[in-house]
Formats: C-alpha cells, structure tokens, sequence
C-alpha cells in the first residue's frame, strides 16, 4: 500500500474513532454486532481513489484535507422561529426536523400520525421498538462492501425511522429537514435512515437538506428502502447545501412484487456531492422511476451514481436525469443497469442529458447497460450540448431580452424533470431557486461577454 493510501486509510479508521456514540444499544446484540463487523471493514475495504472504476471521475482528496469533528449532543436551544426560513408555505405534511445529524424532537410534527404509521427518530425507536429495527436494519446495506456504509454504520448516532402497516395509505406527505448549523469547528453527521412499507401501504416521502451560512461540514446519509409487496413510496429528495459542505448520500432500495418507487433527486447546492441509488427487484412486476436535477456551478462537484439490478423478470426501470453547468462545474453521471440471465420481460431505460452554459463546464457522462436476457425492452444514451443561438434568436426577434431568452430555455430543458413533483409547494420552491441561480449566471455571463 502506498503512503497516500495509509493516509487515506488513517482519516476513515481516526473518524471512527473519533464519536463517542451513546446509544441505547446495551442489549441490542444485533446492532452492535453490525457495528463491529463495520470496524474490521474500515481496516480492510480499499479507499476509494481515481483507479476504481466507480470513483474515476470524482476525487475525495478535498475530503481528506477536513478535519471533522463528530456532534453528540442533541440542540435544545433551536425554536421554531429558527426554521421560519426554510419551511414551505401551505405545505401540510407531518414533519421530523434534525439538526446535524441529531433530531429535534419538539420541532418536529408527528403528533396526528394515523394508526399504523411509525415515524420518529432511529434512536428513539432503538429503544420503543427494537425487534422491529432487528428485522429490517441491514437488510440491504452492506457495511462489509462499501467504506462510507461501514463509516455510517460505526458513528450511527440518530437517523429517521418510517415503518408503514399494511394497506394503510397516508393522507399527506412526510418532510424530513436535514439543518446543518454553522459552528466554529467542521462538523460531520451520520444520519441512518429506515423505511419499511409493509404490503399494500402507500406514503410520500420529502428529505431536504439545507445550512445555516457557508459552514463546511460532512452530511454521510444512508438510507434503507424497503418495499414489500404492492407497496408504493413516492419520494423527493432536495440537497441545497452550503457552498463549502460535503454530502454523500446512499440509498439502497429493494423491491418485492408489484410494488412501486418513483423518486426525484434534486442536487442544487454543496461544493462536493454524491448521491448513489442501488435498487434490487427482488420479484416480479415491481417498478423503479427515477428522475434527477443537478446545477453545477463554480468550484462544485455534484456526482450521480445509479446501479439498477433488474433481478427478475417482468420489472420495469426508467431513469431521466438532466444537469445544467456552468463557470468551472463539473458534474459526473454513472448509471448502470444490470438486466439477469432470468430477467426476461424486462423494460429498462435509461437517460443523462446536460446543458453547458458556460465552455469551463465539465460533464463525464457513463450510462451502461449490461444485459444477459433475450427478451427484453432496454435502451440507454446521453447528450451534450449548449443553448442554440438560433432558438436564443428566435426568442429575441419576439422581442425578448437575451437574458430572458436564455433562462427561458434553461427553465423548460429543467421543468421536464421539475414538473414530476406534483407537490405544488415543493415544485414552486425549486422552480424559484432554480429561476434565482440562473438569473446571477446569465447575468455574470452576458458580463463576461461584453467584457470579452
């Protein structure tokens, strides 16, 4: 192993180390034998670097340089005056507030919960409903495999927990708000998340991640998604972080009979992101959505890696995500759809297309489709392109500014992925933080110009 390796190695094995985690795991054998089994996986899984295949494009070197301190303590002191500018107005929703990693309980908004649903704080629920975590925790992340899973799962400090009871059907959707505060030292947080739909239940799912002030800290998210059977999860996710703040988020997804995702992934902010989805059809007629956004500008990195394993037959997967770039962005897109040798009837589809505003921008784009089924419906592509100066003409001999001209079109090239929420608060919220960057970008850019 070469020095630098050692050293990479030596800050997962010191953050390891660094959390006193308290949690109310004393008679909990299955939780701290995961626990322990993540250990030894931090001593012995390689440390992603630029010769995997899976982390060519996107290097964690920034991420080593930090020296993040873990917080344990849960924030009393917030009221509910403090998140007055993050909420949405006129969203009804049942609602669970974190603050670093830690969840607030008196903030957040579960009291008229219906019968049958679950959804709290993982630590609370370690100690009013540990035999059910013990079912489902770990059922589909694999500490041993992946360095950042095996980091999470040794730190677990809080996380969500959402069990839904067969063919209950919620009435409203379920906010979980991520607050990252500024502090004097760089902080991380290992949020663990669980969500079990039993047969035939129905939820929506909102996660926003979002800052006080330009802090740096780490936000290392896991989430298990389990979908029984005919169950069905709508879920969007926001992450409009901090300029200075690392996010890496891991999903892992699996899916039995007839049961459905769709999901939107929204990447807007960070100046080093990753969102992984790992999604497994464990039988037949399940179905996967999946539609993602990302705004990539100076010195970000915004990372999306999609691995699809359509394990059964008669399962259906569509993936449509767009970026938009500019000043020095760079943006990664790797998605990978595997189809079975026994997967027949399979219909999987997938597609990246990216709109660069700027010549600095930089996209590395790898849609992949491995397929050993010979009756099947698969497709995938990308493109790459600019603004066309003939549509920006267009526009402008029907008497629009050029400015306006080129928000225009970057507002319809994003509303395709935009208008799958079909939550009115939440759409108009991106959609105007959307309209507010580009409105600095075209404006710096049309500067640029003149000055060029």
């Amino acid at each position: 192993m070469s020095a630098g390796n050692e050293q990479s190695r030596q800050w997962f094995e010191d953050l390891a180390h660094s959390g006193q985690v308290d949690l109310p795991s004393e008679k909990l054998g299955w939780l701290d034998d995961a626990r322990q089994q993540a250990r030894q996986a931090i001593n012995t899984l390689p440390v992603p670097y630029r010769k995997q295949e899976e982390w060519r494009y996107t290097s964690i070197d920034g991420l080593l340089k930090q020296n993040f301190q873990p917080v344990n303590d849960p924030f009393t002191a917030l009221q509910s005056v403090d998140l007055e500018d993050w909420l949405l107005p006129e969203m009804d929703c049942y609602r669970l507030v974190f603050a670093n990693g830690r969840c607030v309980p008196h903030l957040s908004e579960t009291s008229e919960l219906p019968d049958g649903v679950r959804v709290g704080s993982l630590r609370a629920a370690l100690t009013t409903d540990p035999d059910l975590l013990a079912t489902w925790f770990g059922q589909t992340a694999n500490h041993s495999q992946h360095l950042f899973t095996a980091l999470n799962t040794v730190l677990i400090n809080d996380g969500v927990f959402i069990h839904v009871d067969s063919n209950v059907k919620l009435d409203k959707p379920i906010e979980v708000l991520y607050l990252s505060l500024a502090l004097e030292d760089a902080v991380v947080a290992h949020p663990r998340n669980l969500v079990v739909m039993e047969p035939g239940s129905e939820a929506t799912l909102i996660e926003r991640f979002v800052s006080t002030g330009q802090s740096v800290y780490f936000n290392n998210n896991l989430s298990e998604i389990i979908l029984n059977e005919s169950a069905t999860l709508i879920h969007h996710r926001v992450q409009d972080e901090s300029s200075q703040a690392y996010h890496l988020s891991n999903l892992f997804l699996s899916q039995q009979k007839q049961s459905r995702y769709r999901g939107t992934a929204l990447a807007l902010g960070g100046a080093w992101a990753r969102t992984e989805y790992k999604v497994k059809f464990l039988d037949e007629e399940a179905e996967c959505r999946l539609n993602g956004l990302y705004t990539v500008g100076e010195k970000q990195l915004t990372d999306f890696h999609l691995d699809i394993d359509h394990a059964k037959p008669h399962c259906a997967s569509e993936e449509n995500f767009r970026g938009i770039l500019y000043g020095k962005g760079r943006a990664v897109f790797d998605g990978r759809i595997l189809v079975a040798k026994d997967a027949q009837k399979s219909d999987a589809h997938l597609h990246n297309a990216n709109l660069m505003l700027t010549r600095n921008a930089e996209v590395d784009t790898k849609p992949q489709l491995e397929i050993y089924a010979d009756d099947v419906k698969c497709s995938h592509g990308t493109s790459v392109g600019q603004l066309e100066p003939e549509q920006i003409y267009y526009m402008r001999a029907r008497g629009i500014e050029t400015a306006m001209a080129q928000k225009m079109l970057c507002l319809g090239f994003a509303d395709e992925i935009i208008d799958t929420i079909e939550i009115e608060p939440l759409r108009q919220h991106v959609h105007e933080r959307l309209h507010n960057a580009l409105d600095r970008v075209v404006s710096e850019q049309l500067q640029a110009e003149e000055v060029a």
